[in-house]
C-alpha cells in the first residue's frame, strides 16, 4: 500500500498546523501531489489504464481549485507551498 495512515500523519505533521488538522489547504494539496505522483508513475507502465488516468485527471483538477483557493485566500502561503513541493507555476 503506498499510501499508510502514518504516511498521511506525516504530511498532515509536515504541512497544516498539527496531525488533527487534517482538512487544511496546505496538508490536502501535499496530499494530493503526493497521489498524483504516484498515479503519474503508475501510467507510466501501464499505458492503456484508463480509469486510474481519469482519476489521475480528477486529483489534478482538486489540487488546480485548492491552490486557486489558497492564491486568492493568502498569497504567501501559497507562494509558499508551490515552492516547498517544487510545483510549477
Amino acid at each position: 500500500m503506498y499510501l499508510t495512515p502514518e504516511k498521511k500523519i506525516e504530511f498532515f505533521e509536515k504541512y497544516g498546523e498539527s496531525a488533527v488538522n487534517t482538512g487544511s489547504s496546505e496538508a490536502q494539496i501535499a496530499l494530493f501531489s503526493y497521489r498524483i505522483s504516484h498515479l503519474t508513475d503508475h501510467l507510466r507502465t501501464n499505458k492503456k489504464d484508463f480509469s486510474t488516468q481519469r482519476a489521475l485527471i480528477t486529483l489534478v483538477g482538486k489540487r488546480r481549485s485548492l491552490l486557486d483557493y489558497l492564491k486568492k485566500k493568502d498569497i504567501n502561503r501559497y507562494r509558499a507551498i508551490i515552492k516547498d513541493l517544487n510545483l510549477r507555476r
